[in-house]
């Protein structure tokens, strides 16, 4: 059944304001209702083409309005944006989603399954416990620092810190001795949890096809396969790995004017989590023991001689990126190149 109409929506947590118009632009309807009151409607509804602008509950709604038979789109609010005619509000917002969706060059954000948001909240989840686990250490580092104590950043350095409180000269006074304690024993508690959080993700990492297969690839563990499964839209939609790694940010932002070619920093302009994490992995193959094992002569051995070592590590990820595409599309292991070159 062709579709003849397309539904703006901008969600709300108590009122969905709806846009109705046909393919050719011409308005139908304007609605503003509850959540409740739209699943209905739209379940009665003849099917037609919702736009959603992409935000917390977008992917779950997606989901819903795809059970009763509507082809569903996500758009970025940035795309949004510029459309928004005069005043904001969320009938010239429902608005301007439909005028932004009918543009024939618009990109659309994809539709997330319900397992993939289980896990990427439990990858946030896991980041959370890290963030807080570092703020805890770093208000313990400037207690002390406060007493003529510096103590080195990292989780290293906490039998440091245990050391310095169990000092017989220790010097601290006692209010500040137990509040030193209490820091400890919190960290102690993040630490447990983030442990059992990466066993989680390990599990996770080891029972999915595509995440097993992305952990052969060196400086990609079982965080990097699962945030990519997390994150990453089917790779089927980007016509090469060059365009996956763009999406990431992995590439020089542009400035370019008159047909000359002006490439500045990193854009960072794409997926936080799976960018910085195939940074880190590059970052690991590039330190003094993982050094060791490249190859003389090869792309990154001469990288490495020419370029400094974070200049290369952005470089490296951006070819991991084009590895990880190529292989979820042909479903392939990760070959060395020196063994793929002699097949």
């Amino acid at each position: 059944m062709t579709k003849e109409m397309m539904v703006g929506v901008d969600l709300a947590k108590n009122v969905f304001q709806l846009h109705a118009a046909s393919l050719t632009g011409h308005l139908l309807f304007r609605k503003k209702l509850s959540p409740e009151a739209f699943r209905r409607f739209m379940a009665e509804h003849s099917p037609a083409i919702v736009v959603i602008e992409a935000c917390g509950s977008a992917h779950y709604w997606a989901r819903e309005m795809a059970k009763h038979g509507h082809e569903v789109k996500l758009i970025a609010p940035r795309y949004v944006r510029p459309f928004v005619k005069r005043q904001k509000n969320d009938t010239a917002d429902a608005e301007a989603i439909v005028i932004a969706a009918q543009r024939p060059e618009m990109r659309f954000v994809e539709p997330k399954s319900a397992e993939q948001q289980g896990k990427a909240i439990l990858f946030r989840a896991r980041e959370r416990l890290v963030h807080q686990r570092t703020e805890l250490i770093n208000a313990l580092r400037a207690y002390l620092y406060e007493y003529g104590y510096v103590v080195p950043q990292g989780t290293r350095q906490l039998g440091r810190i245990e050391d310095i409180l169990n000092a017989p000269n220790c010097d601290l006074p006692d209010l500040v001795h137990e509040e030193c304690r209490s820091l400890l024993e919190q960290i102690a508690e993040k630490t447990i949890r983030i442990e059992a959080q990466t066993g989680k993700i390990k599990k996770l990492a080891a029972e999915a096809d595509t995440a097993r297969r992305l952990q052969t690839i060196p400086g990609v563990g079982p965080m990097t396969a699962l945030a990519v499964e997390a994150f990453a839209p089917p790779m089927e939609i980007f016509r090469c790995g060059r365009d996956f790694a763009a999406w990431l940010g992995l590439v020089p932002r542009q400035f370019s004017s008159g047909g000359k070619e002006r490439l500045g920093r990193i854009s960072k302009a794409g997926q936080t989590d799976i960018r910085r994490l195939l940074i880190v992995g590059a970052m690991s193959r590039l330190n003094w023991l993982s050094r060791q094992s490249i190859v003389n002569g090869s792309w990154l051995a001469q990288m490495l001689m020419r370029k400094p070592r974070m200049l290369v590590a952005i470089a490296l990820a951006n070819k991991m990126a084009r590895t990880i595409w190529a292989m979820i599309v042909r479903k392939e292991d990760y070959r060395v190149p020196a063994e793929a070159t002699v097949v």
